[in-house]
């Protein structure tokens, strides 16, 4: 059985909670409810935390972006609807997106591509190009440049000259 937590208790546990890992709103009013806490004492502690630096919806936007990027290679796409799922706001989506620089998504990008192309043991060209394109779509990918990057890589496979676009 759950206990019931009181505001004096909840707020140490809530700190412990949003010092372990970045957290938006959305996930620790979640963690509140599931704490059995009403409306009123939510709305308490999360003024208490963003008073106290535990919760900012900025800084939350822009490690989440980083985060994703570098770590799981995830592109645009993806990182702005799972924010725009957990609720950020537009503002901040556009302030995470700059924290990934161009250059830096240009590599990624082309460095998931090369390993993922030749990952693909597949003999059927179409078959292949399909596996290719759902991956880095699925990545979250913008859809010009997966394209482009599929006929890139088809042009330098000499096997793969005879392909019709």
């Amino acid at each position: 059985m759950n206990p019931i937590y009181t505001v004096k208790i909840a707020i140490p546990k809530i700190e412990h909670y949003c010092a372990y890992q970045e957290r938006c709103h959305e996930e620790v009013v979640q963690k509140l409810w599931s704490m059995k806490m009403d409306s009123d004492e939510i709305d308490t502690i999360v003024v208490h935390l963003i008073k106290d630096n535990f919760l900012n919806e900025s800084r939350f936007a822009c490690s989440f972006a980083r985060g994703k990027h570098r770590i799981k290679f995830w592109g645009k796409i993806r990182i702005v609807n799972e924010l725009k799922f957990r609720k950020i706001t537009q503002y901040n989506i556009n302030l995470a997106l700059k924290e990934i620089t161009p250059e830096e998504y240009a590599t990624t990008f082309d460095s998931l591509s090369q390993r993922q192309w030749e990952a693909i043991r597949e003999t059927n060209r179409l078959k292949k190009r399909k596996k290719f394109c759902d991956y880095l779509l699925r990545k979250g990918y913008e859809s010009n440049l997966v394209y482009e990057k599929v006929k890139e890589l088809e042009s330098w496979n000499t096997d793969d000259t005879d392909i019709a676009d």
